[in-house]
Order: C-alpha cells, then sequence, then structure tokens
C-alpha cells in the first residue's frame, strides 16, 4: 500500500527527493551500483555548478571584516543554508573563499533557469 504522498509523486509525475528544498542537491538523481560481491551502494549523482555568468544578478554585496557566508545568506534569501548559491553566483568552490578579502563584491544571483533581475526587460 502506497502513502498519500508517494500517491501524489505518482499522479502529478514528481519523483520524491531524499533532500531538503533549499538543498543544492535537490532535484539531483540518486543511482545504485551493484558491487562484484553483490553489495548495492545508493549514491547521488554528480551536480553541475552553473556558470556564474548565466545567473541573473540582483545585486552586488561588499565583504566586510568577520563576515560569514552564511549570514550573508540569510540576509538575502531569508536562509542560512543557501550559501552554497552565493558560491555557485562566483564560481567558488570553498566558501570560506568569498570572504577572505574585505571589500570583495560578491554577486548575489537568481537561482539557476531563473531569467530576469531588476534590470531585466
Amino acid at each position: 500500500m502506497s502513502s498519500p504522498m508517494q500517491a501524489i509523486f505518482q499522479f502529478t509525475g514528481l519523483k520524491p527527493s531524499l533532500f531538503a528544498p533549499n538543498s543544492r542537491y535537490q532535484g539531483i538523481e540518486t543511482a545504485t551500483l551493484t558491487t562484484p560481491d553483490g553489495r548495492t551502494i545508493a549514491y547521488v549523482r554528480r551536480r553541475f555548478c552553473p556558470q556564474p555568468a548565466q545567473l541573473a544578478q540582483l545585486q552586488a554585496h561588499v565583504v566586510t571584516e568577520g563576515e560569514r557566508l552564511d549570514v550573508t545568506a540569510a540576509r538575502y534569501f531569508n536562509d542560512p543554508e543557501l550559501f552554497w548559491r552565493i558560491c555557485d553566483a562566483n564560481g567558488a568552490m570553498r566558501p570560506e573563499d568569498l570572504t577572505a578579502i574585505l571589500g570583495r563584491l560578491l554577486r548575489i544571483c537568481l537561482p539557476q533557469g531563473i531569467p530576469g533581475g531588476p534590470s531585466a526587460p
């Protein structure tokens, strides 16, 4: 027997996710690997980071002393766990690199796939 949530996913064609809606892995499929000894290992498929230039910039943010990226994400996105969106927008693999230089301009962008921004037609 299926749960009501499973029925909704089946009816709409959506797949349930193991990840929270604010996770960088939301929407990324999982897969399994069967080892030669018969064990099954589940894993998350690779996430490809967007090209920063393809993200619509909303504004720029100037890094100040003692700043943390999670606090910056909370300021702009109302969610500190969305710090990874700032990393994507600035091509950073290590979040701490973005706040290491005082005065650095950080791009604050819309999520991938959403066109526009303040200056969009």
